[in-house]
C-alpha cells in the first residue's frame, strides 16, 4: 500500500485505487475552480493528468486560486500547478498545454479518459463540449461561479435544467443555433447572481465547485 495514498486506498480498496491510478484526466482551465479540481484528482491518486491554460498568475487571482501566491506571481498557471502537483506526487505525469483551447488546440492529440471543462469563452466552451460529445469522451463542464455566494446552491445537473446561470444559458443558445440536442452533466449554481460591477468571486464557492467536479470524475472512474 502506497504510504502517501493509504487513506484513500483503504476507502476504495485496491481495485478502486488501481482504477484511479490508471486513469488519465484532462482539466481545461486552471482558475479557482479548475486548479482545485486538478489538485483534488492528484491527491486522490490520479497519476497522469493533462492541464491546459494560456494565462499567467495575477494578483487578482490571490483571493480564490490555490496556485496563486507571491512565489507563483506572473508564472504560467500550468507551470505553477505542475510545481504543486510534483510536491504532492513526484511520480505523477503532468502534460502541460500552454495555449487557449480553440479550433487550433493540440488537446486532442493526446489520449485521455475523462475531461473537466472549466473555460469561460462561450464559443470555445461550446467547441470543447461538442468535440467531447462527438468523440464519446466522458466529461463534465463547469458553468458560471462568478457573482455567486451560496455553496449550497451548487449542483451537478443536466445542461437543460440549469437556472440563473448566464454561461449555461449561452451554451444552451449555442446548442439550439447548431441544432445540437444533447444531455450532459454540468456543475451549475441555482443562485441568483449578486449585483456587482465586476465578476466578483468567492473562494468557498469556486473551491466547492472544483471539489464537486473532481468528485464526479472520481466516481465515474470507480464505476
Amino acid at each position: 500500500m502506497n504510504k502517501y495514498f493509504c487513506r484513500i486506498e483503504t476507502l476504495v480498496k485496491e481495485e478502486g485505487f488501481n482504477k484511479i491510478q490508471n486513469a488519465t484526466v484532462s482539466v481545461i482551465g486552471l482558475g479557482g475552480v479548475g486548479a482545485t479540481a486538478a489538485i483534488t484528482l492528484v491527491r486522490s491518486g490520479v497519476k497522469k493528468i493533462i492541464i491546459q491554460d494560456f494565462d499567467k498568475v495575477a494578483e487578482s487571482n490571490f483571493n480564490r486560486q490555490v496556485l496563486a501566491n507571491l512565489d507563483t506571481l506572473n508564472m504560467y498557471k500550468t507551470d505553477a500547478l505542475e510545481l504543486m502537483i510534483k510536491k504532492i506526487n513526484p511520480e505523477c505525469e503532468v502534460i502541460k498545454i500552454n495555449e487557449k483551447f480553440d479550433e487550433n488546440s493540440s488537446l486532442f492529440n493526446y489520449q485521455f479518459d475523462y475531461l473537466i471543462d472549466v473555460i469561460d469563452s462561450v464559443d470555445n466552451k461550446f467547441l470543447l463540449i461538442k468535440t467531447c460529445l462527438e468523440k464519446n469522451i466522458k466529461f463534465i463542464s463547469s458553468m458560471g461561479t462568478a457573482k455567486k455566494f451560496d455553496i449550497k446552491k451548487l449542483d451537478i445537473i443536466d445542461i437543460n435544467k440549469t437556472t440563473y446561470d448566464p454561461l449555461a444559458k449561452a451554451i444552451r443558445r449555442k446548442m439550439k443555433e447548431n441544432d445540437l440536442k444533447a444531455h450532459f452533466k454540468v456543475l451549475s449554481s441555482t443562485e441568483v447572481p449578486e449585483d456587482c460591477e465586476i465578476l466578483g468571486s468567492y473562494m468557498p464557492v469556486t473551491s466547492a465547485a472544483g471539489l464537486m467536479l473532481a468528485d464526479y470524475i472520481l466516481k465515474e472512474i470507480l464505476k
